[in-house]
């Protein structure tokens, strides 16, 4: 007679099964997540390296880049191992932890959406209001944005799992198990808040951003005359558009990333089965982020080559000219 593999063998009736993956799978599952956890912990912490050291990329923008590579960073750090244990194998490191892990979850979900916003209201001002971009998005507004938009996730994300610190284990319907369950009420909320406004915020914004850069484009490739060029509204220089549409494909991707967890709970109550693919996907954005700003940012290929050859050691490093 086959017994069920328990995770806890001396709770018989409360214990959960184990899963049954087969061995190489389980293994490459490891493996292939564990390689994905480290490569997103790496770039993302060069990110962090680049904008903190030269002082040259402390602007505004790159603030916004770096506060989203720090939540990118917590995300292969703490995040991916937690979810390979998750899914994986029995939860063996208690309810606390369980909570921990959830609530952080939530918090750095909605940091990197309140981060996607920001950049986009960046480059909205930067595209569509060129001449009043210096004055209206400093560097001191962008870093108190920052803060607000990291207050604002711990504060509404400890609204909604205060019943589970004070009762932990609550969701779960057996040891070995870690769950979280929001009612209805709250999951509309978040909803709402948390995927529905902003990201119309984000299209709308990066929709009038188009439209500007095709017009400036076309102005360009017609011979436009410089003084009307200048005398326009809606004046974008040649790094500018660049920039827009490098963070317009970071836009797009975090959108493809990020949208089929909150598409797949709307449309169903119960989507623990398709819950790890979800969460995998939304995980994965975190290390393309960098990976795109390889791509796209001569400055990143730069400081880069700089941090691995430890240059950035030598005396006078951060005043390099990085741009």
């Amino acid at each position: 007679l086959n017994l069920p593999v328990l995770c806890f063998p001396q709770l018989l009736n409360d214990s959960c099964r184990k899963q049954t993956l087969h061995y190489s799978k389980t293994m490459l599952l490891y493996i292939v997540m564990s390689c994905i956890s480290l490569i997103t912990t790496a770039l993302n912490l060069l990110v962090i390296i680049s904008v903190s050291h030269f002082r040259q990329l402390h602007t505004p923008s790159n603030i916004l880049l770096l506060s989203l590579a720090v939540s990118d960073f917590l995300v292969g750090l703490l995040l991916m191992p937690l979810e390979i244990l998750r899914s994986t194998t029995c939860w063996v490191l208690g309810d606390f932890m369980c909570f921990l892990y959830w609530y952080l979850t939530g918090n750095i979900t909605c940091v990197s959406i309140g981060n996607i916003v920001l950049i986009s209201v960046d480059r909205y001002v930067a595209i569509c209001d060129p001449l009043h971009y210096s004055t209206r998005i400093t560097v001191a507004k962008v870093k108190l944005s920052v803060c607000l938009c990291w207050f604002y996730a711990i504060f509404s994300i400890s609204l909604y799992a205060k019943d589970y610190l004070i009762e932990s284990g609550r969701y779960n319907s057996c040891y070995g198990e870690c769950a979280f369950v929001i009612n209805d009420i709250a999951r509309t909320i978040d909803l709402v808040l948390s995927f529905i406004f902003p990201i119309t915020v984000i299209i709308v914004l990066y929709m009038r951003v188009f439209v500007v850069a095709v017009s400036q484009a076309r102005a360009m490739r017609s011979h436009v005359t410089a003084v009307t060029l200048q005398c326009s509204l809606n004046q974008a220089n040649k790094s500018e558009l660049k920039a827009a549409r490098t963070l317009g494909i970071l836009v797009v991707v975090f959108l493809l990333c990020f949208c089929p967890y909150y598409c797949v709970s709307l449309i169903r109550e119960d989507f623990s089965s398709v819950a790890p693919i979800v969460i995998s996907l939304f995980f994965s954005n975190s290390c393309l982020n960098p990976v795109i700003y390889a791509l796209f940012y001569p400055w990143f290929r730069k400081a880069l080559k700089l941090i691995v050859t430890l240059q950035i050691l030598h005396s006078g490093s951060c005043e390099v000219s990085i741009l």
